[in-house]
């Protein structure tokens, strides 16, 4: 009787070492039209890219990952073609426990990449839609000040860059805004410590202070707060 709720108990401790946790985020995806390439899954450790695991393609283009996940977070794929062609080979996506899918295709795979199943990377989605008009529009300023064709007079150029300065300040504004109504996603304190890290201080103590507890005690709400600590 003894030797056998050993062994009930040995097989209950490694099944339970074994299985999904509550923290598990399991991604799964295809890679369309990719027969050979190496895909790393990765994140950043302590300022440093860490690969996770990593998956040899040969065949169908299919993924699965897993990782324990403390709190949701920045992640990447990326995706070795062996092409000599560093473009367009890094998706980056904001993981947390749960199923997360994605689907690419090889050629397009960090352009055309589909993310479902994480409810913070559709909050990341939603704030890079607006800051990609705004981007955009920075870069048309830029392009016409240095057009060859007709150049511009002084007063042009000064015109141009003063819309320039107001597009930045618009987007530094909408980002600011955006983590400060959104202070109950983990997208909050990412923005504020990667997007707008250079901000007026009490902007980024605004920001800190309206976070809920949960995303506070997450890896970026840690961060900013020590990052404010480190400011002052």
């Amino acid at each position: 009787m003894k030797k056998l709720l050993a062994v009930l108990s040995i097989s209950i401790l490694l099944s339970s070492c074994g299985g999904d946790t509550e923290n598990t985020m399991t991604l799964t995806g295809t890679i369309k039209g990719l027969k050979k390439g190496t895909l790393h899954f990765q994140h950043v450790r302590d300022t440093a890219l860490i690969t996770i695991d990593s998956l040899e393609i040969d065949g169908d283009g299919k993924f699965t990952f897993k990782t324990e996940v403390e709190s949701p977070e920045i992640f990447y794929l990326y995706l070795d073609k062996k092409d000599n062609n560093d473009i367009n080979d890094r998706i980056t996506f904001f993981g947390e426990p749960g199923i997360i899918n994605v689907q690419t295709n090889w050629n397009t795979f960090d352009t055309n990449a589909k993310i479902t199943g994480s409810k913070s990377h559709d909050k990341l989605k939603e704030y890079r839609k607006v800051m990609s008009g705004i981007n955009k529009r920075s870069l048309e300023l830029m392009q016409m000040s240095v057009q060859n064709e007709n150049p511009l007079q002084q007063s042009e150029l000064d015109s141009i860059e003063q819309v320039t300065n107001n597009n930045v300040k618009r987007g530094y504004l909408y980002a600011i805004n955006f983590a400060l109504n959104n202070s109950d996603s983990y997208i909050a304190p990412y923005i504020a410590l990667k997007e707008v890290p250079d901000a007026n201080r009490k902007y980024l103590d605004s920001i800190f202070s309206v976070l809920s507890p949960e995303v506070a005690d997450s890896k970026y709400g840690r961060e900013l707060q020590e990052y404010l600590k480190n400011k002052e």
